[in-house]
């Protein structure tokens, strides 16, 4: 059984040879083991620095091991560059969607009923880009533009994702 609790330790910022991401860290196996024996959820909460917070997910390199992905604007925030030593804490990510859900998107869910129902039958990893796609801008306007934009797209496509025509409804508002 996973644990609560985090586990904290230090390891070094890593320049990633993958195209998705820049940066990363290794998670030590000991806590990879702790935090997600067998097959279960792999949905964290990492702290870096004891400064920076964000959700993610324990990764496999493809030896056994793990990693946790650090993006650009937290390396920035904290100062890092490749070579860095980093304290870090991971813990278990028990929240319903292993990403915040913004309050305009959670609006408009709760106001039509079609579109919740679609978005609560995609996959959590689905689920978990729409949530990004609705919250990564700074002002309120813009996520509710965003959230009546995702929660139509939902119902004009039954339920199916077509990311080219939802990233063209995202930039267009008259389509």
């Amino acid at each position: 059984m996973a644990t609560e609790e985090p586990f904290q330790f230090t390891a070094v910022l890593e320049e990633s040879t993958n195209k998705l991401w820049g940066s990363h860290i290794g998670v030590p196996q000991w806590v990879a083991e702790a935090l997600i024996p067998g097959s279960e959820d792999r949905r964290m909460v990492c702290t870096l620095n004891e400064k920076v917070e964000y959700q993610c997910a324990l990764l496999p390199r493809g030896d056994g091991s793990f990693l946790v992905t650090v993006n650009k604007k937290n390396c920035t925030q904290l100062g890092l560059k490749h070579g860095a030593k980093v304290n870090v804490s991971l813990r278990k990510d028990t929240s319903t969607y292993g990403l915040p859900m913004p309050e305009e998107l959670a609006e408009v869910l709760a106001q039509d009923e079609q579109a919740n129902t679609l978005f609560h039958a995609l996959s959590p990893g689905k689920i978990r880009t729409l949530l990004y796609v609705a919250g990564n801008v700074k002002n309120s306007e813009s996520r509710i533009f965003r959230a009546i934009a995702i929660a139509e797209h939902l119902k004009a496509n039954k339920g199916r994702i077509d990311y080219k025509i939802l990233n063209g409804d995202l930039k267009n508002p008259v389509r």
